[in-house]
């Protein structure tokens, strides 16, 4: 069993894309210069790693359009990220949502990520951040309620129940209290492809994970029901937003906006 969570943290975005050829669903290109924001690039090999693809454009723009829909969930739902003391990106890779925060003048940006080739690279060429390795599965470097906002995008979606409680454990330790974690799914629209036993079971409100031995690879792939996130996987947090295929840059999952009680 491949257990690198490399794989969990920074590829599972290439089986995002890769879903959303399927469904026909393209990223919204803008110039490369813009979305690059004159940062630098990773180079191929790392892209490649944490998108399943070399396609630049869309390594820069499904990262803009992740910022974006960041921060417009905390806009709609009355938080200014600007307000923010600090903010965690979970599986950061080699910095594809992480990059999109260079101008933010008020909180400290953080990012965390297994793969050290993508923490040293991001550590080299994204110097406005503070980015840490984390564990297999142990937790990341930072102490009890440092961050008001922690995300992680594309996920939870390859991960088991146990290993996800575990994070979504971890994610509320370091959050502060009424800290915010924002996560995305694969909702009801992926349930609309699983074969019907386990169409069955997640429509009686139970996860479905398809090969969890490879969980660490793109093969193992979580369903998460809206009544299975809002009644177990939150464990405890608040659900303050969820959007069904809401999580933009990462077409067609739910995006969610959890809080951590005060």
């Amino acid at each position: 069993m491949r257990t690198d969570r490399a794989s969990l943290l920074s590829r599972a975005v290439g089986k995002a894309r890769r879903l959303s050829r399927r469904f026909g669903e393209r990223v919204t290109n803008v110039p490369i210069r813009a979305a690059n924001r004159g940062l630098s690039l990773p180079p191929s090999r790392l892209i490649y790693l944490v998108a399943g693809t070399n396609d630049l454009n869309w390594f820069l723009n499904s990262g803009a359009q992740a910022a974006a829909s960041i921060r417009e969930t905390l806009d709609r739902n009355g938080y200014d990220i600007n307000r923010m003391g600090a903010i965690l990106d979970f599986g950061c890779g080699a910095g594809r949502t992480l990059r999109h925060w260079d101008t933010l003048k008020g909180p400290k940006v953080c990012g965390s990520d297994y793969n050290p080739r993508l923490v040293n690279w991001c550590r080299k060429a994204l110097g406005f951040a503070d980015v840490r390795l984390n564990g297999l599965t142990g937790g990341v470097a930072w102490p009890d309620a440092t961050f008001d906002l922690a995300y992680a995008l594309s996920v939870f979606t390859h991960l088991t129940e146990p290993v996800g409680f575990a994070w979504i454990d971890e994610m509320a330790r370091v959050l502060k209290p009424g800290g915010l974690l924002l996560i995305t799914t694969h909702g009801d629209h992926y349930a609309q492809s699983l074969p019907e036993p386990e169409r069955n079971q997640y429509h009686a409100g139970e996860a479905v994970v398809r090969l969890p031995g490879r969980e660490g690879t793109n093969d193992c792939a979580t369903f998460h029901p809206p009544r299975y996130v809002k009644e177990r996987l939150s464990r405890g947090l608040e659900v303050v937003d969820h959007v069904p295929e809401g999580a933009l840059g990462n077409p067609r999952q739910d995006l969610w906006l959890l809080r951590k009680p005060s």
